[in-house]
C-alpha cells in the first residue's frame, strides 16, 4: 500500500512540475494570476505530502519571504522545493511518510485514510478514499459483465470514467438512482482532491465520506 501512495503523491508532483514547464516556456512567468496560482498548488502538495515541518515547506515559506523577488523567480524557488521532494519520493527516500503509512498498520486503504486524515492529511485521505471507490466501481462493472473501457472516435479503448461507470451501474439497476446521486457526491470530492481544489471540501465532508464508503462497500460487495 505504501507504493501505491507514493505512487500518487509522485503523479501530483509531475503534474505541477509540468505545469511550470508549460508555463516557462509559454514565457508566462510574468503572468501574476498563473503564477500565484502553481505557487498555492505547489505549496498545498509539499505541505499536503510531506507535512509543514518539513525542510521542504520551511525551503518554500523562506522563498516566498523574500523581499524584492518577482512572483516569478518565487515560483522558482518553490518549483525547486517540489523537485527535490518528488526526487526523494521517487528514490524512497522520504522516511517520515513511509512510517505514516506503512503497510502493517493498515488492514485496508480506507483504514489509510482515516488514519490520514486524523495526522491532518484530509486531502491525501480523500484522494486514497476517492481512488479506492473508482476501483469498487470498476469491480463492480466487471463483477456484472459491464463494460469498463468504452471505443473512442479513433478506434482506440480507454477506461471509462468513474461517473461514466457510476450511470451503468444505476442504469443496469444494481442500485438506485438516489445512491448513485450520492455516488456523484463522493466523486466530486475525489475529483476536487486529485485536482488540487482543496477548499472545496472540509475534514468533516472527507470523514463522513469515508464512513460512506465503508457501509457502501458491504452492501456492494466485489
Amino acid at each position: 500500500m505504501p507504493n501505491d501512495l507514493t505512487d500518487i503523491f509522485i503523479k501530483q508532483l509531475e503534474e505541477i512540475l509540468e505545469k511550470y514547464k508549460e508555463i516557462k516556456l509559454g514565457r508566462k512567468l510574468g503572468d501574476r494570476e498563473e503564477t500565484y496560482g502553481l505557487i498555492t498548488r505547489a505549496t498545498a502538495a509539499v505541505d499536503r505530502i510531506s507535512g509543514n515541518k518539513s525542510q521542504y515547506y520551511k525551503r518554500i515559506e523562506e522563498a516566498l519571504k523574500l523581499w524584492g523577488y518577482s512572483p516569478g523567480h518565487k515560483l522558482q524557488f518553490v518549483i525547486g522545493s517540489v523537485e527535490a521532494l518528488h526526487q526523494d519520493l521517487k528514490a524512497g527516500y522520504l522516511k517520515s511518510l513511509s512510517e505514516l503509512i506503512h503497510a502493517e498498520l493498515f488492514s485496508d486503504f480506507l483504514e489509510m485514510a482515516e488514519h490520514l486524515l486524523r495526522e491532518g492529511y484530509k486531502d491525501a485521505a480523500a484522494v486514497i478514499a476517492g481512488s479506492t471507490l473508482e476501483e469498487h466501481l470498476r469491480k463492480l462493472c466487471m463483477k456484472n459483465e459491464i463494460d469498463v473501457e468504452i471505443i473512442t472516435s479513433s478506434g482506440d479503448l480507454r477506461p471509462k470514467k468513474a461517473d461514466q461507470m457510476n450511470s451503468d451501474l444505476a442504469r443496469e439497476s444494481l442500485y438506485s438512482k438516489l445512491e448513485q446521486k450520492q455516488v456523484t457526491a463522493w466523486l466530486d470530492i475525489r475529483n476536487n482532491s486529485a485536482h488540487a481544489h482543496y477548499d472545496e471540501y472540509n475534514d468533516e465532508q472527507v470523514k463522513i465520506l469515508i464512513l460512506g464508503l465503508r457501509d457502501f462497500f458491504k452492501r456492494y460487495p466485489v
